[in-house]
C-alpha cells in the first residue's frame, strides 16, 4: 500500500521530500498550507470562505485569489479522506502542526487504521543555533528539522491509536467551537488568545525614534505566545496598528527591507 506524508506547509514538505529522496523512498509528501493558529475556524471544514475572506484580510498579496487555493485545499482534504493510502503526520510542538494532526484525525476517523505519525520535538533540534532554543515556550514545527534529521526519524512513524485518534478529533470539534483569534498550545491543552496580543508586543518595542520593523518583528515571533507568529501575521498587526494610529510606518508597508516604525507618541511628519 502507498504512503503519504503530511506536513503543516510548504517549508516542511520540501525539507520531507530532500529527506526521503536521500533514503531512496519515492513516497508523496503532501503539504497542508493553512496557519490553524490564528483566525476564525468556525465552520472552517465546510465553508472555504472562513478561511479565504480571512487571508485575503491578512495578506499584503491582492494578485492571490484565495477562494481558489483554499478551493484547491479543499479538494486535497477531500481525497485523502478517501483515498486507501496509508498516511503518516508529521508534527513538532507548535499550535498550528498539533491542529493540523487533530483535522487529519477528524479527516480519517472512520478509517483510523490509516493513520501514523512522527513526533518532533525541540529535543530532536540538533542545531544549537537554531533560533527555537531561545523560545521559552519551546514551541517547534516540522519546517524547522533539516532533512538529515528528518531522515533520521523516518523509521518512527508509527499508528495512532483508534482511542487517540477519536479524542484528537473532538478536540478539533472543541477547537473549532471556541473560535478565538488565536490558539496557543500549552501543557497539551489549546486556550484562546487574541490578535491584542502581538499588538502589545509590537507597541512595546515601539519607542520614539524610527527603527526597522523587521527588529521589532523578530521580537515578536520570538516571544513566549504559545504559537508561532508568523512574519505575515505580524506586518499584518503592524498595518492594523498604524491604521488606528498606535504606531507611524514609513516605507513599502508589504516589504521588511524598507519598512520602518515609531511610537505614535509624536506626530509623523509627512514622508
Amino acid at each position: 500500500m502507498s504512503t503519504i506524508h503530511l506536513t503543516n506547509g510548504d517549508v516542511a514538505a520540501e525539507s520531507l521530500r530532500t529527506a526521503l529522496a536521500q533514503a531512496g523512498r519515492d513516497d508523496r509528501v503532501q503539504p497542508l498550507r493553512d496557519d490553524l493558529a490564528v483566525g476564525p475556524l468556525r465552520g472552517v471544514d465546510d465553508a472555504l470562505h472562513v478561511r479565504a475572506a480571512f487571508w485575503e484580510r491578512v495578506s499584503a498579496d491582492t494578485k492571490r485569489d484565495f477562494v481558489r487555493e483554499f478551493r484547491e485545499q479543499a479538494a486535497v482534504l477531500d481525497g485523502l479522506a478517501s483515498d486507501a493510502a496509508n498516511l503518516v503526520v508529521w508534527h513538532g510542538e507548535s499550535a498550528s502542526d498539533q491542529l493540523m494532526l487533530r483535522r487529519v484525525c477528524y479527516l480519517v476517523r472512520n478509517s483510523p487504521q490509516r493513520l501514523n505519525e512522527v513526533r518532533l520535538s525541540i529535543a530532536n533540534l540538533t542545531d544549537p543555533q537554531a533560533w527555537a532554543h531561545t523560545r521559552k515556550d519551546r514551541a517547534t514545527s516540522v519546517g524547522m528539522f533539516a532533512p538529515d534529521v528528518l531522515q533520521a526519524h523516518l523509521p518512527d512513524a508509527a499508528p495512532i491509536s483508534v482511542l487517540r485518534i477519536s479524542r484528537l478529533a473532538l478536540e478539533w470539534q472543541e477547537v473549532k467551537q471556541a473560535n478565538g483569534e488565536t490558539r496557543r498550545w500549552r501543557d497539551n491543552t489549546f486556550t484562546s488568545g487574541s490578535f491584542a496580543e502581538i499588538d502589545a508586543l509590537i507597541l512595546e518595542r515601539a519607542t520614539d525614534d524610527w527603527q526597522p520593523a523587521a527588529r521589532a518583528a523578530a521580537y515578536v515571533m520570538a516571544a513566549e505566545l504559545w504559537f508561532l507568529a508568523s512574519d505575515s501575521i505580524v506586518l499584518w498587526r503592524m498595518r492594523e496598528l498604524a491604521t488606528q494610529r498606535r504606531i507611524h510606518l514609513r516605507g513599502d508597508a508589504n516589504e521588511w527591507r524598507s519598512l520602518e516604525l515609531r511610537a505614535a507618541s509624536t506626530p509623523c511628519s509627512p514622508q
